[in-house]
């Protein structure tokens, strides 16, 4: 969406058309799927509306099935079912990343994953559900198994879920009778032997020891050995049932790749040149967590090394590569992509966070701040950035959303039975 964002500004009426395939009618903004789940910001500002900002773009939703690079076509099977074949002169692989599973018994059936926004409202409406079970319920193991929430990841993704959905929790249990805060077993696996990587070393072990001081779990150096039927066992021996299994154990690059005549490396993601030019291929472009990019930044230190998959490099290469796409087009030299990791942010829960910046720690409130801040420097549009911010003034003077809306699950059930009655 980056992408053709900057091309509609750049390109000149009648220079090119610009046509954007994607599943959904929207892109979302993932950093923000944790707060979104935890009721800090309402989902449908997570989102943006492909066809209100890509204006003077061809929004297709559909899914990319297919691509052809030998005749310059792209199949896809498009929202109404049928298959169509979409020809180019210039192709933009920015396809993503999914959730990288492991064949674990129990994973499939039980697991939840937090990639999507769609995910996002169905972790938040099944965990408040779980409240209102538990809350009803004068069966004590039930309540148990209830009352037990894994994540199993711990990279920023796991941390930030569940930090903020225990503190999401934390605040709900005061409109719940007879549910205490110490009934909760909010729980960590995390297979190395520390916490987000991406920050200091330091850093991972005070948010270890922060997270720990408001009861949670953590696991280190574990590995999930099964999970069937919500029953967790761990490779140290530990064992115990759980009916919140969430999932954010890495990802991998969309397997549509796997069906296309790019270059991929190893990883599964396609070999792009520092300018993002698919290696020896003219007019192929590609940028974002399915691209394997050089990370010009440490090229000296690792010959190898390539852009980590993060919004950071995503977005930033998404604006360069607009403007590399339109002086190709133009006869120029496109530029190559730099930049040199600033450091990171997390949320933690309301006023709570932890930040790694130009080699300086924060924590607490002034780490929550630059998170926030950051995050909605780069959220799309204004419109969204505004709406953003209003949730987020809201929830300062009337707290979080604790409400659950899981007949969006099933929302015939109600009507299907009133036929029936």
């Amino acid at each position: 969406m980056y992408t053709a964002l900057g091309l509609q500004k750049k390109l000149r009426s009648g220079e090119a058309s610009v046509t954007v395939i994607d599943p959904q009618p929207h892109m979302t903004y993932q950093p923000f799927l944790p707060e979104a789940a935890a009721g800090s910001i309402e989902p449908r500002h997570v989102v943006a509306p492909l066809r209100k900002v890509l204006k003077r773009c061809h929004v297709v939703t559909g899914r990319v099935t297919k691509i052809e690079h030998a005749r310059k076509i792209v199949t896809a099977e498009l929202s109404d079912g049928h298959v169509e074949e979409i020809e180019y002169d210039v192709l933009v692989s920015a396809l993503g990343a999914i959730s990288r599973t492991l064949p674990i018994p129990g994973l499939a059936e039980v697991g939840i994953g937090m990639k999507t926004i769609g995910e996002a409202i169905y972790v938040r409406n099944h965990v408040l559900s779980r409240l209102d079970q538990a809350a009803s319920t004068n069966n004590a193991d039930l309540r148990k198994k209830l009352l037990s929430f894994v994540v199993i990841g711990g990279g920023f993704a796991g941390i930030e879920t569940l930090a903020e959905l225990e503190d999401m929790t934390r605040y709900a249990l005061r409109y719940y009778e007879g549910v205490k805060p110490e009934e909760m077993n909010w729980v960590l696996v995390e297979a190395a032997g520390r916490i987000m990587p991406e920050v200091s070393a330091k850093l991972g072990a005070w948010t270890v020891e922060a997270l720990e001081k408001r009861g949670i779990k953590i696991y280190l150096d574990t590995r999930v050995k099964s999970l069937e039927g919500g029953h967790v066992v761990l490779d140290d021996g530990t064992e115990f049932d759980s009916d919140t299994i969430i999932w954010t154990a890495g990802m991998k690059a969309n397997p549509v790749l796997r069906n296309t005549d790019l270059p991929l490396d190893e990883r599964g993601r396609v070999r792009c040149t520092a300018a993002m030019q698919v290696q020896g291929l003219d007019g192929v472009w590609a940028a974002g967590d399915c691209s394997a990019v050089p990370d010009l930044s440490r090229i000296e230190e690792d010959p190898t090394a390539t852009c980590v998959p993060n919004a950071q490099h995503a977005i930033r290469q998404s604006k360069l590569l607009a403007k590399n796409i339109v002086a190709s087009l133009r006869g120029q030299k496109p530029k190559d992509y730099f930049h040199k990791y600033l450091g990171s942010v997390a949320g933690l829960g309301l006023y709570k966070g932890v930040a790694d910046v130009f080699g300086l720690r924060f924590k607490g409130v002034v780490a929550w701040f630059m998170h926030r801040s950051y995050h909605v420097m780069f959220m799309p549009t204004v419109n969204r950035k505004l709406r953003v911010l209003m949730d987020w003034t809201q929830a300062l003077f009337y707290g979080r959303e604790v409400v659950a809306l899981g007949q969006i699950n099933d929302p015939k059930s109600d009507f299907d039975r009133a036929v029936q009655s």
